[in-house]
């Protein structure tokens, strides 16, 4: 059952990372509307009058509906100096709504025509990471994700890029992931790939359990053997698999924004986050498109305060995702500490979030 929001400690000063961003859909609307007047590109209303869009993508209608929004937002990204911007401005949203780490996930195929190939894409993106890590108060990794509509082989070659750029700290690739419609493909096919970014160390952090259910969250589990699971919040629907995924160790990062906007459940109080947590399965927050969805980092938070979630188990949450992920120990041993403090103070009237 639901809650009102309005009392509580401050959800921004709440020490955080946030674990499941992706690169196109961490832009600000503004910068979208800034790049596609730069480069002559017609948005449509969406992106205009009408945001955040009305979104459903349960069936193949809405999900075109939505992947056609994003790749309009993607064609507007023509070069360095826009690809720069977005880890830019990434880094700053996450500052202000109190994430200590941030690992940004990016498909280097989309960007690579503007700026000479999947390489040059990486490095620049990195080289912005170190640039903005370094500057401001959120440490910037990347997380390099393969599509599952293209074909496996060239999730190798992103393992294989991946790979080579492999490392600790920021400014560096810390994991490997595996996004797009999890209707489409067979996740077996790509188990090659995240068996190169093992080999590299790298974090494996597949999607599957949005749009598809159980089985799906079953089948990822036994051939990718992930680290953590974007998503996952379908294994509640069989009790094996949930009790699968609490044994495994895996971590789930959940994203109530998106379940709701995507319609795989009606509002954010049939969201399973409860259920999950109560299974003792970590769980990392996470904003996953704000572009698409309207909502960003803290958001979530509040939503988890929504469901009913007290302060000392937002703490919980937020210490869970410094944990699971691959922020450097200096990082880790600072963040958890100002949770604690974060818990110390008393709690005060907050505005209603979104």
């Amino acid at each position: 059952m639901t809650r009102p929001a309005d009392v509580g400690r401050s959800l921004d000063a709440l020490p955080k990372a946030h674990l499941h961003l992706h690169f196109t859909g961490s832009m600000r609307v503004e910068t979208v509307r800034d790049l596609a007047r730069r480069h002559g590109i017609p948005l449509p209303d969406a992106f205009l009058e009408s945001w955040p869009p009305r979104l459903r993508a349960t069936d193949e209608r809405g999900w075109f509906r939505f992947q056609r929004l994003y790749d309009t937002a993607r064609a507007c990204v023509r070069g360095e100096a826009d690809l720069r911007r977005i880890v830019r401005e990434s880094a700053q949203d996450d500052a202000a709504e109190g994430s200590r780490w941030l690992e940004l996930q990016i498909d280097p195929t989309s960007y690579a025509p503007f700026v000479g190939g999947i390489t040059p894409t990486l490095e620049i993106v990195l080289d912005e990471a170190r640039v903005v890590s370094a500057a401001g108060s959120t440490g910037v990794a990347i997380v390099v994700a393969a599509s599952r509509i293209r074909h496996p082989l060239e999730a190798r070659t992103l393992a294989r890029l991946a790979a080579h750029h492999a490392g600790d700290g920021p400014g560096r690739v810390v994991g490997f992931g595996l996004s797009n419609d999890e209707r489409r493909g067979v996740t077996e096919d790509f188990a090659p790939a995240f068996r190169i970014a093992a080999r590299a160390g790298l974090a494996l952090v597949p999607h599957g359990g949005e749009l598809l259910g159980a089985q799906a969250v079953m089948e990822t589990l036994e051939a990718l053997r992930p680290d953590r699971l974007g998503h996952g919040v379908r294994s509640v629907e069989d009790p094996q698999v949930l009790d699968a995924v609490a044994k495994s160790g895996v971590a789930l990062e959940v994203c109530p924004g998106s379940n709701v906007a995507l319609g795989v459940y009606p509002a954010t109080d049939e969201v399973p986050l409860r259920q999950i947590v109560d299974e003792g399965i970590p769980v990392a927050l996470g904003a996953d498109d704000p572009l698409l969805f309207g909502q960003r980092l803290t958001a979530q938070y509040a939503a988890a305060r929504r469901l009913g979630f007290a302060d000392t188990e937002l703490a919980d949450l937020a210490g869970a995702s410094i944990r699971v992920s691959r922020a450097p120990e200096a990082v880790r041993r600072q963040s958890l500490a100002d949770i604690d403090s974060w818990l110390s103070k008393d709690a005060q009237p907050q505005p209603q979030q979104a």
